[in-house]
């Protein structure tokens, strides 16, 4: 028997305004049942095409230093360059631009939402099978 990932827990010193923040990047939404509220402590956001959720937590002290775990995003629609100017535009902060780190049409760009916590921007799934493979 197996497990199966229930939701993603981000531990941040504001759930409501990172959950916020979060859900136009995605696409998600708040949940039908638990809708997000300033002064939660706990807020969960959703996909409303795959039903994955995110779940923002308080807690005194985030993690010091690099989490372990980042999200890798890939733009639903779109170019990869499209979604980092969207995300630009949105506030995130730039954090490391390795687009064509391994030749051409390839790489990522990092970035950091408002607490810190990183997601990479990778090519879209249509810009993989007409480069070729790889992120």
């Amino acid at each position: 028997m197996a497990s199966f990932v229930s939701h993603t827990t981000i531990d941040c010193r504001n759930a409501y305004a990172l959950s916020e923040w979060w859900k136009p990047v995605l696409g998600y939404v708040d949940l039908d049942d638990d809708p997000n509220l300033p002064g939660h402590t706990e807020c969960a956001i959703r996909d409303p095409e795959t039903g994955h959720e995110l779940l923002f937590i308080e807690v005194p002290d985030p993690t010091p230093g690099k989490p372990r775990i980042h999200l890798d995003l890939r733009p639903r629609q779109g170019t990869r360059d499209e979604e980092v100017e969207r995300l630009r535009a949105y506030g995130a902060t730039e954090v490391a631009d390795l687009r064509g780190k391994y030749g051409p049409g390839t790489g990522w760009v990092v970035f950091a939402d408002p607490e810190g916590n990183q997601c990479c921007i990778l090519r879209s799934l249509g810009e993989i099978e007409a480069v070729g493979a790889g992120s």
